[in-house]
């Protein structure tokens, strides 16, 4: 059972908050639009945390899609994901409240796989630069828990799916059904399913998927293996 009464999910409009808003639709949860709880503008998040007893706060808010567009507009990149995150936690350390942030297993390298939480990092995209960047403000305040995820929505989106890239795909019900009982944990957990390429993981789901090869050269060569060890989240959840 749960020690958190009144838990703030942001992004709950994203991909994976309407999939977690769908499965843990309890009233101890609260689900503000962005327009509620704008995390870019401070005064938004003073005002919101004034008006709800807050006692755990979910951070999955984050400008993610398409992936040019932080190459293209950094602004929004930096705000959003970097600066915004910051205004959240700022407003943990205040008020004393523990904060669980969503990033990516890009920010490992790439080039290796099987990496576990105490590698070091080097995020393959500004993306996960970004999201990096929010996990410097979430490391610096100890009542937090930073998740590096590898998941992806069912069914898989694309027709094609590619054989030499391994990853730890998991879907998004999976995490959205075992993620409350990771609360209690603080420090840094990588979360996804097991070592499999890309294709592997969806021909189980969709036998007539096509599978292809990316090709390799030195914009894409470091993500063919961002794939990460579980041990510890297979330990946390037995």
């Amino acid at each position: 059972m749960s020690i958190y009464k009144k838990i703030l999910f942001t992004g709950s409009t994203g991909r994976f908050g309407k999939v977690f808003k769908k499965i843990n639709n309890s009233n101890k949860f609260i689900y503000p639009t962005s327009k509620q709880l704008d995390i870019i503008n401070q005064s938004s998040i003073l005002n919101f945390f004034k008006k709800n007893k807050i006692d755990l706060v979910i951070h999955c808010a984050a400008l993610s899609r398409p992936m040019n567009i932080h190459i293209e507009k950094p602004i929004e990149s930096i705000s959003t994901n970097i600066i915004g995150t910051a205004n959240l936690v700022n407003e943990c350390i205040k008020r004393n409240i523990k904060i669980i942030y969503f990033s990516t297993n890009y920010v490992y390298p790439g080039l290796k796989g099987n990496y576990n939480e105490k590698s070091s990092l080097n995020p393959i995209n500004n993306y996960a630069w970004s999201k990096l960047g929010g996990e410097c403000a979430v490391k610096v305040y100890e009542k937090s828990l930073i998740l590096r995820i590898c998941m992806t929505e069912k069914p898989f989106i694309h027709k094609k799916a590619f054989k030499n890239m391994n990853t730890n795909f998991i879907f998004h019900e999976d995490v959205a059904k075992f993620l409350p009982k990771l609360f209690k944990y603080k420090g840094v957990l990588n979360v996804g399913g097991p070592i499999q390429s890309v294709y592997n993981f969806t021909k189980k789901f969709n036998p007539k998927i096509k599978g292809i090869n990316l090709k390799k050269n030195k914009h894409n060569l470091n993500i063919l293996n961002c794939s990460m060890n579980i041990n510890k989240l297979k330990k946390l959840l037995k």
